[in-house]
Protein backbone atom coordinates (compact mmCIF):
# COMPACT_ATOMS: atom_id res chain seq x y z
CA UNK A 1 0.00 0.00 0.00
CA UNK A 2 0.87 3.33 -0.61
CA UNK A 3 0.93 6.20 1.78
CA UNK A 4 1.14 10.11 1.26
CA UNK A 5 2.47 12.65 3.37
CA UNK A 6 1.54 16.67 1.85
CA UNK A 7 2.90 19.51 3.69
CA UNK A 8 3.21 23.22 2.85
CA UNK A 9 -0.49 24.11 3.66
CA UNK A 10 -1.28 27.53 5.91
CA UNK A 11 -1.98 30.80 5.59
CA UNK A 12 -1.34 33.46 3.34
CA UNK A 13 -2.48 36.97 2.12
CA UNK A 14 -4.28 37.18 -1.09
CA UNK A 15 -2.14 38.07 -3.66
CA UNK A 16 0.72 35.73 -2.10
CA UNK A 17 1.87 32.10 -3.26
CA UNK A 18 2.31 28.73 -1.57
CA UNK A 19 3.86 25.27 -2.59
CA UNK A 20 2.57 22.05 -1.42
CA UNK A 21 4.17 18.99 -1.52
CA UNK A 22 3.03 15.28 -1.52
CA UNK A 23 5.52 12.22 -1.06
CA UNK A 24 4.29 9.04 -1.53
CA UNK A 25 5.94 6.45 0.89
CA UNK A 26 5.79 2.59 2.04
CA UNK A 27 5.39 0.79 -1.96
CA UNK A 28 7.70 -0.64 -4.25
CA UNK A 29 4.34 0.21 -6.94
CA UNK A 30 5.34 2.34 -9.88
CA UNK A 31 2.75 5.67 -9.45
CA UNK A 32 1.49 6.40 -13.02
CA UNK A 33 -0.04 9.63 -12.16
CA UNK A 34 -0.61 12.27 -9.45
CA UNK A 35 -2.66 15.13 -8.81
CA UNK A 36 -4.26 17.51 -6.60
CA UNK A 37 -7.61 18.56 -5.57
CA UNK A 38 -9.44 20.79 -3.08
CA UNK A 39 -12.16 20.63 -1.30
CA UNK A 40 -14.26 24.08 0.56
CA UNK A 41 -17.03 23.70 2.78
CA UNK A 42 -20.27 23.18 1.27
CA UNK A 43 -18.98 22.62 -2.16
CA UNK A 44 -17.72 18.94 -3.85
CA UNK A 45 -14.21 18.04 -4.30
CA UNK A 46 -12.54 19.28 -7.78
CA UNK A 47 -9.61 18.59 -9.53
CA UNK A 48 -6.68 21.16 -9.15
CA UNK A 49 -4.24 19.70 -11.26
CA UNK A 50 -2.99 16.35 -12.57
CA UNK A 51 0.39 14.69 -13.66
CA UNK A 52 1.55 11.41 -15.61
CA UNK A 53 4.84 9.86 -15.13
CA UNK A 54 5.47 11.23 -18.66
CA UNK A 55 5.16 14.52 -17.68
CA UNK A 56 1.91 15.36 -19.24
CA UNK A 57 -0.39 17.94 -17.33
CA UNK A 58 -3.78 18.72 -16.99
CA UNK A 59 -5.71 22.48 -14.58
CA UNK A 60 -9.02 23.08 -13.53
CA UNK A 61 -9.81 26.55 -15.85
CA UNK A 62 -9.87 28.64 -12.44
CA UNK A 63 -5.91 27.67 -11.69
CA UNK A 64 -4.49 28.04 -14.75
CA UNK A 65 -1.79 30.37 -15.29
CA UNK A 66 -1.43 30.84 -11.66
CA UNK A 67 -0.81 27.15 -10.51
CA UNK A 68 1.99 24.64 -11.60
CA UNK A 69 2.18 21.04 -10.70
CA UNK A 70 5.54 18.23 -11.30
CA UNK A 71 6.42 15.54 -9.95
CA UNK A 72 9.83 14.07 -9.20
CA UNK A 73 9.72 10.58 -10.12
CA UNK A 74 12.35 8.92 -8.32
CA UNK A 75 11.01 10.12 -4.72
CA UNK A 76 7.65 9.72 -6.24
CA UNK A 77 6.81 13.02 -5.04
CA UNK A 78 4.16 15.88 -6.54
CA UNK A 79 4.29 19.87 -6.36
CA UNK A 80 1.71 22.38 -6.36
CA UNK A 81 3.31 25.81 -6.91
CA UNK A 82 0.32 28.31 -6.30
CA UNK A 83 0.53 32.38 -7.34
CA UNK A 84 -1.45 34.92 -6.85
CA UNK A 85 -3.42 33.14 -4.06
CA UNK A 86 -7.07 34.75 -3.54
CA UNK A 87 -9.67 33.84 -0.75
CA UNK A 88 -12.24 31.30 -3.68
CA UNK A 89 -8.70 29.12 -3.63
CA UNK A 90 -9.43 28.37 0.65
CA UNK A 91 -10.08 24.72 0.76
CA UNK A 92 -8.32 21.36 2.31
CA UNK A 93 -5.92 20.26 -0.74
CA UNK A 94 -5.76 16.69 -1.42
CA UNK A 95 -2.84 14.67 -2.85
CA UNK A 96 -3.95 11.74 -4.98
CA UNK A 97 -2.03 9.14 -6.57
CA UNK A 98 -3.09 6.46 -9.30
CA UNK A 99 -0.82 3.24 -9.62
CA UNK A 100 -1.58 0.18 -12.34
CA UNK A 101 -1.02 -3.24 -11.64
CA UNK A 102 -1.09 -5.78 -13.57
CA UNK A 103 -2.63 -9.48 -11.83
CA UNK A 104 -2.60 -12.60 -14.08
CA UNK A 105 -3.03 -10.56 -17.43
CA UNK A 106 -5.66 -8.18 -16.04
CA UNK A 107 -5.27 -4.67 -15.55
CA UNK A 108 -6.62 -2.54 -12.60
CA UNK A 109 -5.74 0.65 -10.90
CA UNK A 110 -5.01 1.40 -7.33
CA UNK A 111 -5.71 4.99 -6.04
CA UNK A 112 -4.47 6.84 -3.08
CA UNK A 113 -5.35 9.89 -1.02
CA UNK A 114 -3.82 11.88 1.78
CA UNK A 115 -5.32 13.15 4.14
CA UNK A 116 -5.39 16.64 3.24
CA UNK A 117 -3.62 20.04 4.23
CA UNK A 118 -5.47 22.98 4.56
CA UNK A 119 -4.96 26.44 2.63
CA UNK A 120 -6.54 29.04 3.85
CA UNK A 121 -6.03 32.92 1.77
CA UNK A 122 -7.28 35.64 3.73
CA UNK A 123 -5.74 39.46 5.07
Amino acid sequence: QVQLVESGGGLVQPGGSLRLSCAASGSGRSINSMAWYRQAPGKQRELVAGITDGGSTNYADSVKGRFTISMDNAKNTVYLQMKSLAPEDTAVYYCNAVSVVEDSGDYYAEDYWGQGTQVTVAS
